[in-house]
């Protein structure tokens, strides 16, 4: 058995490592001519760092990482709408993690180059047009260096992104990813720690969003943590999003600074003084795409944001992925031939990820905060009288059900 993976982020290196646990053999064709460690913070949740556990990665993530223990929801005040514990201090097995995304991904990439070898990761290939050849699927890249090139394998899994060519193939007339007209501005400083040095807030509301949470510790500097920020805001009515999707565009500080200036008063923190200290961060679009009604397709499939672009909301993104992952390899471990296992697979995954897409186009468990703010928005004295603990636990809980991360 073999197994091309067109795309070389978390959810393809992911794919790979679990993939070859399985004995399958696996090449990872990505079209950067480089894979670098670039991006900012992430979470990923127990139960893809369960997954990423059982293919012997927990060491290497604790040294890269930070196991989240508690998340806080509040307003634009910093009044507390909702706390809970996470991972580990929740009852689950294994942690939560707060880590930088190239982390996580140098993680994943030093364990496939290890385990499958440097030939099996190959490096600036696009990927151009892939087709079912009888009992093979034939693949054409192009080079950098403009040659051309074909490869074959018993079947093909498309992780290469929200731009996805794979997908394009299975659905050409798709159109573009869709912009809901909000901004996501990203980075990290260098910065006091805030409560345990474990804990992530969430603030704002439906106007602006500000997240906050630590991604990596140096025991020699106890007192400083390498803090991540984020800044959610609604900048026109949607459609075509101003800019092209790119995780790794710089953002504009006038963009940004009039959203954060005069909006949130939190005692813990002054996030425009955050921002300024971080330099280069980044913005993007919050764009996703439509649930498709299949992902499999005769020797081909799909996986991570390619099969299910989703917004960054509820710490999904890379954990879903993460998941696609774990499951792909078990159903081509199963025994059954290669159509039927990614069928199976689709018919697995499928219908969870896309109902994670259109949660939290509505909010997914940050929702809570909406609710409050479109209630008090001017703060609020007795929160139970603007929404009662069983509504807030509700929201939040029923979201940690439908993704599949609740405790038992």
């Amino acid at each position: 058995m073999d197994v091309i993976i067109v795309g070389g982020g978390i959810g393809g290196l992911a794919a790979a490592l679990a993939l070859h646990a399985a004995g399958v053999s696996v090449c990872v064709f990505e079209q950067s001519a480089e894979l670098r460690e670039i991006g900012v913070g992430i979470n990923t949740l127990p139960h893809a760092i369960a997954a990423l556990a059982g293919l012997g990665l927990l060491p290497a993530l604790d040294a890269a990482g930070i196991r989240t223990r508690e998340l806080i929801y509040a307003n634009r005040f910093g009044q507390i709408i909702w706390r809970e514990l996470r991972g580990v201090e929740a009852g689950h097995g294994v942690p939560q993690f707060s880590i930088h995304r190239g982390k996580l991904h140098g993680v994943l990439l030093s364990a496939a180059r290890e385990r499958l070898g440097e030939a099996a990761i190959r490096t600036g290939c696009r990927l151009t047009s892939a087709c079912d050849v009888g009992d093979r699927v034939a693949a054409t890249f192009e080079m950098r260096d403009g040659g051309v090139f074909t490869a074959e394998a018993a079947a093909l899994v498309g992780a290469d992104g929200i731009h996805s060519v794979v997908r394009a193939g299975f659905f050409p007339k798709e159109g573009p990813p869709i912009w809901n007209g909000a901004m996501l501005w990203r980075g990290a400083a260098d910065w006091p720690v805030y409560a345990d040095g474990r804990t992530m807030v969430i603030a704002g509301g439906m106007g602006a969003k500000f997240v906050f949470y630590p991604i990596h510790y140096d025991p020699s500097r106890p007192e400083r943590r390498l803090t991540n920020w984020a800044v959610q805001a609604r900048v026109a009515p949607g459609g075509a999003p101003p800019r092209r999707e790119d995780w790794s565009r710089p953002g504009v500080l006038d963009d940004v600074s009039p959203l954060v200036r005069d909006r949130f008063r939190l005692d813990f923190v002054d996030p425009l003084a955050l921002i300024e200290a971080s330099g280069t961060f980044y913005e993007y679009p919050m764009c996703d795409r439509d649930p498709l009604p299949r992902w499999s397709h005769g020797r081909m499939t799909l996986l991570g944001d390619a099969a299910h672009p989703m917004y960054p909301v509820g710490s999904n993104g890379a954990s879903q992925a993460v998941l696609d992952a774990v499951c792909l390899a078990r159903h081509f471990a199963s025994g059954l031939p290669v159509i039927e296992a990614l069928a199976a697979y689709d018919v697995e995954r499928r219908p969870m990820a896309s109902d994670v897409v259109l949660s939290n186009r509505a909010g997914g468990p940050e929702r809570v905060i909406d609710v409050l703010e479109e209630r008090a928005p001017d703060g609020f004295d007795d929160i139970e009288a603007v929404a009662s603990y069983a509504e807030r636990q509700a929201i939040v809980r029923g979201y940690a059900n439908l993704a599949g991360f609740a405790k038992p």
